[in-house]
């Protein structure tokens, strides 16, 4: 089939990669415009086009999918199927209806759960112990089209988002060549969603990365590994400084109960130990301001953090 792709950051680049290897004839690929990243904004090409411009494979950059420009490129590539992994935009009715198979979505999650633009980072925050990958026929809901393919992935305790993502985005590169294996055989089959059981992975905001030291340890361990290594988890220093958070661990070897007023650094042994609403957390690394990241051990050893400190 000829198959135009669209796909954005590193998620989707497994797909795109395991299609290319298996020989499927890419017509182009479709992906984001170059964005100012970093903190002198320089303008950087997305993942998925610095590897296909690499090895050949038309790369277009459009702003909209909605004019007739656009209209024009997709007809002059005139694609069979269209895979859609992680692009970034709504995909019109006149883009969802073009080609003779259709569009399909690999999504990271079990579908109807975590719909939308975050589904690994909320599998994570939410403490889940299991998530997989979705191949999902496409259409113009968000994330509500028809089932043909799931994998399931374990989240492990020490799992964090890059390690969950590496994870889902291979196992959904697998899925989508079953897929297309199956479409080509004539044997795929369509389930619909139940709309009803539908939970929703809003995109991660910056107020969503401050640590609250009045939820369990367990929850407050749960983001700063959701959120790592970015945007990272953070909290404020004494001196109002930020700190971010890119290792912790419950602290197991303290109590449950008692631990002293959230957000109370309570020991430094191994790392700054801090009170929760229920037992702590050990903080394993930390970003300080205009620092490079550093062992928690480091920080403690470079500048003044004393127990009794309240980290908020």
């Amino acid at each position: 089939m000829r198959t135009l792709f669209m796909g954005t950051p590193d998620f989707a680049l497994f797909s795109l990669r395991a299609l290319v290897e298996a020989g499927e004839n890419i017509a182009g690929v479709i992906t984001q415009p170059d964005r100012p990243t970093g903190r002198k904004y320089r303008l950087t090409p997305p993942p998925v086009k610095v590897w296909a411009a690499g090895r050949g494979i038309p790369v277009y950059q459009p702003e909209k999918l909605r004019d007739d420009k656009f209209t024009e490129l997709l007809t002059g590539l005139d694609p069979e199927l269209i895979v859609v992994a992680a692009y970034g935009k709504i995909l019109p009715r006149s883009v969802l209806g073009y080609p003779k198979y259709g569009c399909i979505n690999v999504h990271a999650s079990l579908l109807p759960e975590y719909r939308g633009a975050a589904p690994i980072q909320r599998a994570i925050i939410d403490g889940k112990s299991v998530t997989g990958v979705t191949i999902m026929q496409m259409d113009d809901g968000l994330d509500t089209g028809d089932i043909l393919l799931t994998h399931k992935v374990p989240i492990h305790e020490r799992d964090n988002f890059q390690t969950l993502h590496d994870k889902l985005g291979k196992s959904g590169a697998e899925a989508l060549l079953k897929t297309l294996r199956l479409l080509r055989e004539g044997k795929i089959t369509r389930t619909k969603q139940d709309h009803s059981k539908a939970t929703y992975a809003t995109k991660i905001e910056k107020s969503d990365c401050l640590i609250d030291f009045s939820k369990p340890a367990r929850e407050v361990y749960n983001l700063i590994r959701a959120l790592s290594p970015s945007p990272l988890a953070f909290v404020r220093l004494p001196d109002d400084c930020v700190l971010k958070v890119p290792e912790a661990e419950v602290a197991n070897d303290f109590c449950l109960d008692n631990c002293g007023a959230p957000g109370t650094v309570i020991s430094l042994e191994r790392g700054i130990v801090v009170a929760c609403g229920s037992g702590a957390v050990r903080l394993l690394r930390v970003l300080p301001e205009c620092k490079c990241c550093m062992s928690a051990e480091d920080f403690i050893r470079g500048r003044r953090i004393s127990i009794g400190d309240k980290l908020s």
